[in-house]
């Protein structure tokens, strides 16, 4: 029987680190196969994406992109999810797909910073203030309860929309955070190298097409960087493609992805270094996202 989950109510019965919680055990199991398709018209994507993980299940989450749809006050993205049973392959739950996408995305950065960023953090800098920077100031809120948050955005309107201190100037802002996240439609660097700070960490959200950056090559060569998952991000997206192609990093100098978080390499090595994690948000963290989600509606 296909299993249908009321949004509303299930949001009730989830918490970010019962999610942290199935990231890190969906990535003790077998790597995911995992297909993509993308197909663009101007800045619209619709993006298809598969995987099926041994133990776990299988899914695919068709996605919408189109960037004009905040001018018309809709959903930038929107699309479907479907979770399938690891045995038999039959259809075994309907799950919405932006209460998939929230947890998801957020929970995918949220894991990188609870792994990167340094316990004390306390200044948050949100940089970009749609719906991504909205779930970003909870799930961080989650983990840092005494987390001051500053947004910044190009529109200042959207930024004080979200009824949190706003930065006038990016640079200032930057130099001033602990944890810096970015969440925008950017396909040209915001972001310099130059303005990084020791033991600064950044989350970086938004870029998930080839033409897509939000920090530059000198900000990718002064960190670590880390990356979700090597197979969604190194030869997919921008923000690592450009840099790779220029020289300014090496694949080597990718230090590692979640499936690093069990032997302990997904970490911080020092307190005054700069790190940087790019979420790809791969269909397995959607894979895994939806199950945690059915699994706590089948128990509610």
């Amino acid at each position: 029987m296909t299993l249908e989950i009321v949004p509303k109510e299930a949001e009730r019965l989830l918490t970010w680190p019962g999610l942290l919680a199935a990231f890190e055990a969906g990535h003790r199991l077998p790597q995911p196969d995992i297909k993509d398709l993308f197909c663009y018209r101007g800045p619209d994507t619709i993006l298809d994406r598969a995987t099926w993980i041994d133990g776990l299940g299988a899914l695919v989450k068709v996605a919408t992109v189109v960037p004009g749809n905040a001018a018309r006050g809709k959903p930038t993205v929107n699309g479907a999810v479907t979770l399938y049973d690891d045995v038999t392959g039959e259809l075994s739950a309907l799950v919405d797909f932006h209460l998939v996408t929230k947890w998801k995305t957020a929970g995918d950065s949220l894991l990188a910073a609870s792994k990167l960023a340094r316990k004390e953090a306390r200044n948050f800098l949100v940089v970009g203030a749609g719906t991504v920077a909205r779930s970003m100031v909870e799930a961080y809120s989650s983990l840092w309860p005494d987390a001051r948050f500053t947004v910044w955005s190009r529109t200042r309107a959207t930024a004080e929309a979200m009824g949190l201190p706003v930065a006038d100037e990016l640079e200032a802002a930057v130099r001033a955070a602990d944890v810096i996240c970015t969440c925008t439609m950017a396909t040209a660097p915001l972001i310099k190298g130059e303005w990084l700070q020791p033991g600064q960490h950044l989350d970086l959200i938004g870029a998930y097409r080839p033409d897509m950056r939000e920090v530059d090559d000198a900000a990718m060569a002064r960190a670590r960087v880390f990356v979700d998952a090597r197979a969604t991000t190194l030869h997919h997206i921008g923000e690592l493609m450009e840099p790779l192609k220029s020289g300014a990093i090496t694949e080597a100098d990718v230090q590692a992805d979640f499936y690093d978080i069990a032997g302990g390499g997904f970490a911080r090595g020092s307190e005054d270094e700069i790190t940087i994690a790019k979420n790809g948000g791969g269909a397995h963290l959607d894979l895994m996202t939806a199950t945690y989600i059915a699994g706590a509606w089948r128990g509610r």
